[in-house]
Order: C-alpha cells, then structure tokens, then sequence
C-alpha cells in the first residue's frame, strides 16, 4: 500500500515536471513535510511542499524559463507558490531560521539540507523524498512515525519559544495517530507556555488550528486525555481567552464542537 503511493506520488505528472524542470539528479529539489509524512502514514496528501537547493531568484528563473504560472508573496522568506493542472506547489529555498522568537525570524539561505531540517517543528514534519524515491531523514520521523510518536525537534522549550504556534500545531498532530505516546515532561512543559503563546497569536489563527484539527483522522486525541477521561488542559485555557475577547465565532464554532466530540466519547 504504502509503496504504491510512494510510487503514485513520485510518478504524479505534475511532480514529474517539477523535477524534470529543476533536473534533480543534482539534488536541487524534493518533497517534503506533510506530503512525505502522509505518504508514510499510508494516505493521499493534497497538500504538496517542495524544498530547493538553490535560491528563490534561481527558482523564479526556472518556473519562468519554463512559462509555469506562480506567486512569489513570500518571496522574502525563499518561498514561491506554482500552479500545475489545478495543483499548487510550495517551492521554498533551503534556509535556517536566526533570532527567531513568537513567530518572526530573520532568514539565512542555505544548501545544507539538515540545517534546513532543524528548523522545522518535528521530526515526523522533516523528512525530503527525492526523485529516485530516496528519503533524507535526519531526526529519525520514519522511526518516530511508525513508533506513534509526535516529537519536537531539538530542545522543546527552544522550539516553542521560536514559534508559540507550535503548542496548537502538537495538539493537531497527535490526532494522526490512534495512539498516541506522550513523551514524558511534554504536557508540563505545553502548559507553562500556553498563556504566553497568546501574546504572539491571534484568535483567528488559534480558531484555524482547531478546526484542523477536526479533519485529522483521530481528533479526539487533540482534545482529550484518554488516562483522566477530561478535556485537555490547552482547551479550558482557550476558552476563557474567547470569552474574554468576545471571540464568539470560536466559541460557537470551534469550542462547542468540542464538546460534542468529548460527550460522544465519554458515552461510549
């Protein structure tokens, strides 16, 4: 099965051309992230990254060269957006992310492909599938990704602090897995940072995290605590954070689903 959309993803049309237009066997270009973790996990993404190991003008020279529409809004931080057959590519220079803190950062390119790795939030999330189908893993995800295990990269309490919006995105990715493992001291160390992520994150952005966090294939994970039968602690937090700024389309359209969920499980 899994080998099948491995095959399926690399011999798609749209990223054949891709890696024809950017002639990879000079390692210039790959898949990565979310495409190459559902790929692993058995599923279909729709949702397609491209690391390059070249700069964005070099990107933009080829997509141009080879009269492939494209938007280069975040061209700043190395990344262009092209369009193949209704499909849209996230084409993004290698880079490290320097002085980051919340969520700004300074950008440094690069053509090193692990430190391109290390600033990403987990391990299942840094993994590049080249053309010959050849994985560049760095942090052990596939290991992690077959063991059920969501974990950071590098020092937890350094990556939160680079980016707040990592607290919600664990919580959505736990709802991947049927069973989770938890890596002992995580919940600890969530929890002491969640009332300062919200000096770095809007409501709204907040809001769109949980409602993907409904379109995992498991959310009761990103919602509940299987050993203690509660909601999880993130939840009550948010909550009065809404309240307090009249944030009613959370409330209603985010908070309530909760709860629905949690009652259901909780009946049976």
């Amino acid at each position: 099965m899994k080998e099948n959309l491995l095959s399926n993803l690399l011999n798609k049309k749209s990223i054949q051309l891709l890696f024809k237009v950017f002639d990879d066997d000079s390692n210039n270009i790959s898949l990565v992230g979310g495409c190459v973790r559902d790929m692993l996990l058995g599923k279909i993404s729709n949702d397609i990254d491209m690391a390059a190991n070249i700069t964005p003008n070099e990107v933009l020279k080829i997509l141009i060269k080879n009269d492939l529409k494209y938007e280069d809004y975040a061209y700043k931080y190395g990344s262009i957006t092209t369009f193949i057959e209704d499909q849209k590519f996230h084409i993004t220079t290698l880079r490290e992310d320097v002085n980051q803190i919340g969520r700004h950062s300074n950008i440094i390119f690069t053509s090193d492909w692990k430190k391109d790795a290390a600033r990403r939030d987990f391990t299942i999330n840094s993994m590049y599938l080249l053309q010959n189908g050849k994985l560049k893993d760095f942090f052990n995800g596939k290991k992690d990704l077959k063991n059920n295990t969501l974990r950071f990269i590098g020092n937890i309490e350094d990556s939160i602090q680079e980016d707040f919006l990592r607290i919600f995105r664990y919580y959505r990715f736990l709802g991947i897995f049927k069973n989770p493992k938890i890596i002992e001291g995580y919940d600890n160390i969530l929890s002491k940072y969640l009332e300062k992520a919200f000096d770095y994150i809007s409501d709204d952005l907040i809001r769109q995290e949980i409602l993907k966090m409904f379109n995992t294939s498991f959310p009761i994970n990103c919602f509940f605590n299987k050993d203690s039968m509660k909601k999880k602690y993130w939840i009550n937090l948010v909550t009065k954070k809404f309240i307090k700024s009249s944030y009613y389309i959370g409330l209603n359209k985010c908070l309530n689903k909760i709860d629905l969920l949690v009652n259901e499980k909780i009946k049976k």
